[in-house]
């Protein structure tokens, strides 16, 4: 993306197949000064448009989205677009409820006076004027939104499913006209007598039923979002300056405001704790059901549950900063992307209402020509006209993106992209980073080994501790806490740079530092050599010029690595590690956790340019990370992923987010974007071999050879099977929602 580009979303109204969604991508391409690119959702409903902001502006990608025939709500019309919603929906109700009002009886009086059933009165020649009567309000009032759409498509060089319809429709209700009013002008024209009223009024409503289940279901593919958008409380209790507490919608406070957080509440904003002690249920960010005990200079954050004790926090992320509010973001991005597999359905979709079209016009002339036979030349040319619309088509990748992304999310896996989704089926070779990826990312006191009797000497080495600031340091005066020890303070306190610290412990001189410092027998060293061969920090301890004991710091192995690398080499995947740790530590965590193939001592740009090597042996590669020195190796790999607790970098270059830092959610990614891209074909597959197989049927392609002589598709089935055929496709999305990705 351009340094001086601006990329906002838009929410489209009126799309109804996947040529609106390209009609609107054309559109702003051709009309839009600067436009950058320009990415339309039919499944979301929205537009990511980027764009130079100093060569065009949000009015021009306004008018030009309006010129295609289509309305544009930008996101500061939050208001507007739930209220315009609503008015549609409602509106779509009216028109279907007045279409099939007037259609029932149309339906059943046409098919009784054809099935003999009412007598010799249903006969009668007004009768078909009736029928006008009741046909022209679903004509005109409920299939009034397909001629407007199919004139503003066909204006815009295009033609969508509102066009098919239209032409379907008009030409079975122009047709009963006709049959109406040739006798009364006295025309020698020879048209027939039966109407087809009944044809038209049910093609109108059966697809305006279809599109109203539609919507409903493509709506459920959308419920990630609004869950977690409903997830974060409405207000704050805001302490201000003169200690007085005031009730303010979350979305005013800011930065640095001092927020009042009760028990039972939930967290508004993420913030630092500035006093109180509670435990904090962050289930809904990480997927944990325990809760996390949170203390004074501790973080929280929005939307996680308050449980216990009173806190004081100052706000550090508000609204859309906050890691709720990032969630949302990258769930959004991911479900209004496209995956490549779209590019597919999209150059089909392009070309396929006009073939379509070239389609009927040949049936029509064929059957006519041919046949001789006007009314099933136009009966068979509508059923094709009807039959095809490209709905099914258009929703057959985007719904399961949707359902997939909102999947992963709740997992605490989030997608960046429909790309990523799609790409991490294929992968072939995993690379790890081991600090803070694979291990704990902090030392931790693994071992002590005493070397006379009793434990005194884990009291004075971790009361010396005490005087420093190093991180193994305080893994030492940790772990010997943890066991119910208490220090004293340490006296005389002295660092030697390269070798370790002493101090005065209550009269007696302690040092602790490396084994090399200390004289120690055969038995001691070889104790010390067989933990520094392990991959551990090895420190002994000496008590008065006596050697009293060992202790050993590590990196501790996070408790779901060895599965997790178990899962994806079932998965038939090369694990890797990369580290810039030293290769006797690298080795010894990688044989704890089951990765054969070590790469040690690499700087961030050699990782980088290892992901490459690889990648130019026709792998496709995976890097997991968290840390900065991670991004580059993230950013060039197939698939980034990033470690939820990691740095804004790592997260920002990544392309999948593990908000719970386990990895065994690599193996779930992967077994999500197979199933997800399993249903894809399957749509993909269905939505094609519907029109493969039903068209020529409805152009009676079968009848021509002798297979189904006197079979005629009615155009009423041929509306019901295209409508069935769209919400087919979205039932067969929202069923991965309840898939059990293991």
């Amino acid at each position: 993306m351009a340094k001086k580009s601006k990329k906002i979303d838009l929410t489209i109204r009126g799309m109804t197949c996947a040529n609106c969604s390209l009609t609107i991508e054309r559109s702003l391409k051709k009309k839009v000064p600067g436009l950058l690119s320009a990415n339309v959702n039919l499944a979301t409903e929205t537009a990511t448009v980027v764009y130079d902001p100093n060569l065009s502006d949000l009015k021009t990608i306004s008018d030009v989205v309006k010129w295609a025939g289509y309305e544009a709500i930008f996101p500061e019309e939050k208001n507007k677009e739930e209220a315009e919603r609503k008015k549609e929906i409602q509106k779509e109700r009216k028109a279907f409820w007045v279409g099939l009002g007037f259609t029932l009886p149309l339906f059943i009086l046409s098919m009784g006076r054809d099935a003999g059933l009412f007598g010799n009165w249903i006969q009668a020649p007004w009768i078909n004027s009736l029928f006008l009567a009741l046909a022209t309000p679903v004509q005109f009032y409920t299939g009034k939104g397909f001629y407007i759409g199919g004139f503003k498509s066909i204006r815009s060089g295009s033609a969508n499913m509102d066009v098919l319809v239209a032409m379907g429709s008009s030409v079975a209700y122009l047709y009963s006209l006709a049959v109406i009013l040739i006798p009364l002008v006295n025309l020698n024209i020879t048209i027939g007598s039966h109407v087809y009223f009944e044809t038209s009024a049910m093609i109108i409503t059966l697809i305006k039923l279809g599109k109203m289940l539609e919507a409903a279901a493509k709506g459920r593919t959308s419920a990630a979002i609004r869950k977690l958008m409903n997830l974060s409380p409405k207000t704050a209790h805001v302490i201000d300056q003169d200690g007085n507490q005031k009730d303010l919608p979350v979305d005013q406070v800011k930065k640095g405001d001092i927020i009042l957080v009760k028990p039972g509440e939930a967290v508004p904003v993420d913030g630092i704790v500035i006093t109180g002690n509670s435990s904090i249920d962050e289930s809904m960010l990480t997927g944990e059901s325990i809760p996390v005990d949170k203390k004074k200079e501790d973080q929280v954050f929005g939307a996680t549950l308050n449980q216990q004790g009173l806190l004081t926090i100052k706000a550090t992320g508000v609204g859309s900063e906050t890691a709720l509010g990032q969630i949302i973001r990258l769930v959004k991005e991911a479900q209004g992307s496209k995956a490549p597999i779209q590019r597919i359905a999209d150059k089909v979709s392009a070309i396929f209402v006009p073939t379509i079209i070239a389609i009927a016009a040949i049936t029509f002339g064929l059957w006519w020509g041919l046949g001789g036979d006007f009314v099933t030349a136009m009966l068979r040319t509508v059923a094709v006209l009807v039959l095809a619309c490209p709905c099914a088509l258009g929703l057959a990748t985007p719904t399961a993106i949707m359902v997939g992304t909102g999947v992963g999310a709740r997992m605490g896996i989030l997608f960046r992209s429909a790309d990523a989704l799609e790409t991490a089926h294929k992968l072939d070779t995993i690379m790890f980073d081991k600090t803070g990826t694979i291990t704990q990312g902090k030392p931790q006191l693994t071992d002590r080994i005493s070397l006379g009797s009793g434990d005194e000497w884990l009291k004075l080495a971790a009361s010396v501790e005490q005087g420093s600031e190093h991180p193994i340091a305080r893994a030492i005066e940790d772990g010997i806490k943890k066991i119910g020890i208490a220090l004293d303070e340490p006296m005389d306190f002295k660092a030697v740079s390269g070798f370790g610290v002493q101090a005065n412990i209550k009269g007696k001189r302690v040092r602790i530092g490396k084994p090399a410092w200390f004289e120690m027998d055969e038995i001691a060293k070889k104790k010390a050599e067989e933990l520094v061969l392990q991959g551990k920090t090895t420190m002994g301890v000496e008590v008065d010029g006596k050697v009293a004991g060992i202790l050993a710091v590590a990196d501790k192995e996070k408790e779901t690595s060895k599965s997790a690398v178990t899962e994806l080499k079932k998965l038939g995947l090369e694990p890797v590690m990369l580290t810039g740790d030293n290769q006797q530590t690298a080795k010894s965590v990688a044989s704890r956790v089951g990765i054969q193939k070590v790469i040690a001592g690499v700087l961030p740009d050699q990782k980088e340019s290892l992901v490459q090597k690889e990648q130019q042996k026709q792998k496709v590669i995976a890097m997991v990370g968290d840390g900065i020195n991670d991004a580059p190796a993230l950013a060039r790999a197939d698939i980034g992923i990033a470690i939820g607790s990691g740095t804004d970098i790592a997260l920002e270059t990544s392309d999948i987010t593990l908000v719970k830092g386990d990895l065994r959610d690599v193996a779930r990614a992967i077994r999500l974007s197979k199933i997800t891209m399993n249903t894809i074909k399957q749509n993909l597959f269905w939505a094609l071999f519907y029109n493969v197989a039903l068209v020529p049927l409805a152009a009676g392609v079968f009848a021509a050879v002798g297979v189904l002589p006197n079979f005629i598709l009615h155009p009423m089935l041929a509306a019901a099977a295209m409508a069935i055929s769209s919400i087919s496709v979205v039932v067969n999305s929202l069923r991965l929602s309840g898939k059990k990705i293991k």
